[in-house]
């Protein structure tokens, strides 16, 4: 991996100037159909042949161009030595890129239909503020969100990819907020090539299968060029484990870590305490009455009463509560783990990608292409969110025909009719969520150079049609009011039947709640539908754009150069969802396959327990115009060679009106040989994507929400996500100043460079979540006390409201850094030794939510996040003729829980939702080695292998408030070492 800092001319690393110039092919540049003269790889210079290639940190085609803002380069023997299944996990170790989406990420969750996305985020600015690329151009989204899915891209055509760190919307248009990630692709390839690779983790999972093939010919005097490739990939996934702490493959790693809720905030204690083998007490595996004068009998497997062990030295006190345990979340420490569903989620979504590219180009003059491609792309998820069904919250009659008879005897003694019951259900079929993401692309385009006066000018016009079909299905969902009905049994006339008549007359069976009893399949077929909780989403991308560059005239120091151009672009998605959980609706073409059931809410859906999708759609329309200028400044005279930039975009949205985005700076290469200096500052925006304008209204299913009011206790809760369509565009001020030591004279091969960034974000479409909402109110602030009801007598009535406004501001500020050194014939073996290191430290990640009475949240080195202190990467390789061997390194810094809490033991201040107190606040950080290598079996075929994760590191706990898995997959690595190896070959 290296960092580029000027076009080939410029460009200090030398494998760098070379990989750029041998055969990468750009949507800015149409290389030229003869032969390239080898590469002068001693000064990294572009051969003369061939000398406008660029990096995507502009659309400036000038010849010794340099650019301003840094742009790093990964290539395809880097790709290729990194040896992963996906390309995505490359680019995403990157030190910039913080809080990606992958298989790893995602998995916890039923609704969020992101499971197994692998997206990109820059300076951990989220996946929606990366502009992600293919060969210059957009891709219509994976999702309602807009991001693309890295897995739907011909990944083996890849020639290289590069990532701007930072902001570039005058020159690319909106989410260019944290940068860009452009995939860089082989239009000129020509034979045949191919990958088989297989891995598979130490704990005997995740077997993962990779096959990759590509095609390419020459034709017409080598004016036709015809491209063919096509890869499938298999991912088998980690996952789930049981109930309990257990995690599959025998990974141990999984203790329940947990922040628990005292519910007092007052009294010189802190009001969290982190703890292992955290249990709730509210539910066990089989089922315990959690309230009343039978508080704490519990029921195993055969269905018989036993005293549930809480922990703790936990004593039921007949309100709800056990004594020394923590009544703020429900929670006890040890005891009776069984029923704890964190472990039962998959840590990694099984995967399946199959991707098909067809590209055409033909040369109708010199240097002029027009070209077409057609892509075709699945990929399929599934995971566990968690297991049983977590039901906390139920009222169970003593005359339920299937309660044993000492309870029954019990509750006639204490003068009681009914009691409270929770359960996980253990002998229920576990849910699975399903994603099926298909892509069609189509592009026409034309590219190439013509001649204009006495300079030379390059254009390339294209028009894009992007359709995404997504579906989303989760299986084994309980519909609640039936479950409810079902668990309501009665005798009657010598049979046991459910009690309510009505449910009785729509099919509902009886169920027995006590004990690991597995409902019949007539009752699972009323509580568990077939037809289970989806949502079909059909999303349509068309682009019409033309860019064209070139230089206007010689000036003093070269000459002046213009890139200019316009782009068309309209956003569409429509999205169906089942009646069950989107309710009646005339965009619902689904309401007639569900019969009328007066236990549900036919009109408002929201009848899962989680899954509850809407149906939604909308469209926006996009016009803009850029135009970006390089002025060289001077060159030569002993004060060395220095150029300006600058770059101004309008963009009109048919929902938010128009908005400018413009960026200027410059660099110098000053007289000190390999000596830069580089500055860079812009207004950079991001316009409102379809999900925050239109959102189709998401219910997501809080099983333990910690209600503060009382009577205080936790409470199953829907919280319901809406779009907004009155958002606005978020407005980015973006800085960056850095120095460069490129391969100086007196150490050919050396690089050195370090930059500073700002980013500053205003008018950030943000919401605050459930908890901040529901504690804000109670602690005052009436502002947030309309949208949410948490003590609702009515089954299924709380919920919490959440909607995106245009209220926060982000700031965030560190420094990237970087070197490398390739040293030839080491220790005088053949070949060659290379060292490179890069690094991002996070001075800051300042988050303002803009509402009275909410403070300014630092997330910087917060490793429950995606922001660490410090992230690193190093690289060392020695290669000959004959093999190569790499060792790499990942570390990131030790780091906090939330840089919001205060810590104490004793004498504790007044615990806030502000600032919580808390008795501990450590995250340690990571450390990864990687090993590989490959050896050249013959001149075309190589074999490789790679072992990632070599010491097997655990993920450090990042403790819940909840019953979640305790770990952040978005920084550590939750798989454990893993072994691949392949073979590569090239006809």
């Amino acid at each position: 991996m290296k960092r580029v800092f000027a076009c080939p001319q410029g460009v200090s690393l030398a494998a760098v100037a070379a990989m750029l110039v041998a055969g990468a092919a750009q949507a800015q540049t149409v290389p030229a159909p003869q032969q390239e003269p080898e590469t002068q790889v001693e000064t990294g210079e572009a051969p003369a042949q061939n000398p406008d290639i660029i990096v995507t940190g502009s659309r400036i085609v000038a010849s010794g161009f340099t650019a301003p803002t840094p742009t790093t380069v990964i290539g395809e023997e880097q790709i290729a030595s990194n040896a992963q299944p996906n390309i995505f996990n490359t680019i995403a170790q990157l030190p910039s890129l913080q809080g990606s989406t992958g298989t790893a990420t995602g998995t916890f969750s039923t609704s969020s239909g992101q499971q197994g996305l692998s997206s990109f985020s820059l300076r951990g600015l989220q996946p929606i503020r990366t502009l992600t690329l293919l060969d210059g151009q957009r891709v219509v989204g994976a999702n309602v969100t807009g991001v693309p899915d890295i897995s739907l891209f011909p990944q083996l055509l890849v020639k290289r990819v590069d990532i701007v760190n930072g902001g570039a919307s005058a020159s690319y248009g909106s989410d260019a907020v944290g940068g860009v990630v452009n995939f860089i692709t082989d239009t000129r390839f020509t034979g045949f090539k191919g990958n088989v690779q297989g891995g598979i983790t130490t704990y005997g999972d995740n077997e993962q299968i990779l096959a990759q093939a590509a095609w390419g010919g020459a034709f017409a005097d080598d004016k036709l060029h015809i491209i063919v490739s096509g890869e499938y990939a298999h991912d088998e996934g980690v996952g789930p484990g049981n109930f309990g702490i257990d995690l599959a493959g025998k990974r141990d790693w999984h203790l329940a870590s947990t922040l628990l809720n005292t519910g007092v905030t007052n009294n010189g204690l802190p009001q969290f305490n982190y703890r292992d083998y955290a249990q709730p007490y509210q539910y066990a595996l089989y089922g315990l009455i959690n309230n009343g004068p039978l508080q704490g009998i519990a029921f195993d497997v055969n269905g018989a009463p036993y005293n549930f062990n809480y922990g703790s030295n936990g004593v039921p006190l007949g309100n709800g509560r056990v004594s020394n345990c923590y009544p703020g979340n429900s929670f006890c420490v040890g005891g009776d783990l069984s029923g704890a569903v964190g472990s039962g989620a998959s840590l990694a979504s099984e995967l399946q990608r199959i991707t098909g590219f067809y590209r055409i180009g033909y040369d109708f003059a010199p240097n002029n292409e027009f070209y077409v491609t057609v892509s075709a792309a699945q990929v399929k998820t599934n995971n566990q969110p968690s297991p049983g069904y977590n039901r906390a919250s139920l009222t169970v009659q003593c005359a339920n025909p299937f309660l044993p008879q000492l309870v029954r005897d019990r509750c006639a003694t204490a003068g009681i009719t009914n009691f409270n019951f929770g359960s996980s259900n253990g002998t229920f079929p576990s849910p699975h969520v399903f994603t099926d993401r298909r892509q069609y692309r189509f592009v026409g385009g034309l590219k190439g150079r013509f001649g204009l006066g006495e300079g030379e000018w390059n254009y390339d016009a294209y028009y894009e049609r992007g359709i995404t079909l997504s579906k989303i299905d989760v299986n084994d969902i309980v519909l609640q009011n039936r479950y409810a009905a079902a668990s309501d049994a009665i005798t009657l006339n010598g049979a046991v039947v459910c009690a309510n008549a009505a449910a009785r007359a729509a099919g509902c069976q009886p169920i027995n709640i006590f004990g690991g009893f597995e409902p019949s399949q007539a009752a699972l077929a009323y509580i568990m539908p077939a037809n289970g909780p989806f949502q079909h989403t059909r999303l349509t991308q068309d682009v019409a754009s033309v860019n064209l560059s070139g230089n206007l005239f010689d000036l003093w120091a070269g000459p002046l150069t213009l890139a200019f151009g316009g782009e068309y672009r309209h956003e569409f998605y429509r999205v169906n969802a089942d009646a069950y959980g989107a309710g009646v609706s005339p965009i619902s073409p689904n309401n007639a396959a569900y019969p009328a059931d007066p236990l549900l809410n036919s009109a408002l859906g929201s009848n899962w327990a989680a899954g509850n999708y809407k149906n939604g759609g909308g469209a926006y329309d996009v016009y803009e115009g850029y135009a970006e200028l390089n002025l060289p400044l001077f060159d030569g005279g002993g004060i060395g060679r220095a150029n300006l930039n600058g770059a101004a975009r309008m963009t009109h949205y048919s929902t938010s009106g128009t908005v400018w985005a413009w960026k200027i700076g410059g660099t110098w290469d000053t007289p000190l040989n390999g000596f830069r200096l580089r500055a860079v500052t812009s207004r950079d925006v991001r316009a409102p994507n379809l999900s925050e304008l239109f959102a189709a209204p998401t219910v997501t299913t809080l099983p333990n929400f910690a209600n503060p009011f009382p009577p205080a206790g936790a409470v199953q809760a829907f919280q319901n996500t809406v779009g907004n369509p009155a958002l606005k565009p978020e407005i980015a001020r973006n800085t960056e100043v850095g120095v460069a030591l490129a391969n100086p004279s007196w150490l050919p091969g050396l690089s050195l460079s370090v930059d500073y960034y700002s980013i500053k974000l205003d008018g950030v479409v943000s919401t605050l979540s459930a908890d901040q909402i529901v504690r804000f109110c109670f602690e005052g602030n009436q502002a947030f006390c309309g949208g949410f009801v948490l003590n609702s007598p009515v089954q299924g009535g709380n919920f919490i409201n959440v909607q995106p406004f245009n209220l926060a501001s982000w700031k965030t500020s560190g420094f990237d850094i970087e070197a490398s050194y390739r040293w030839e014939r080491p220790l005088g073996l053949p070949g060659s030794f290379t060292v490179r290191g890069l690094g991002t430290h996070i001075r800051e990640f300042r988050v303002d939510a803009g509402i009275a009475g909410v403070d300014i949240e630092e997330r910087a080195g917060a490793n429950t996040g995606n922001t660490p202190d410090w992230k690193w990467l190093a690289i060392q390789t020695y290669e000959n003729d004959a093999f190569s061997f790499t060792v790499q390194e990942r570390w990131f810094s030790d780091g906090v829980f939330g840089n919001q809490y205060v810590v104490c033991s004793t004498g504790c201040p007044v615990s806030t939702g502000n600032h919580p107190t808390i008795d501990r606040n450590y995250m340690k950080g990571a450390f990864y080695m990687d090993v590989g290598g490959s050896y050249n079996v013959t001149s075309n075929i190589k074999a490789y292998f790679k072992v990632d994760n070599l010491f097997d590191h655990d993920p450090a706990p990042s403790p819940q408030t909840n019953t979640g898995l305790d770990v952040n997959p978005a920084l550590y690595d939750t798989l454990g070492r893993t072994y691949r190896a392949g073979i590569r070959f090239n006809f």
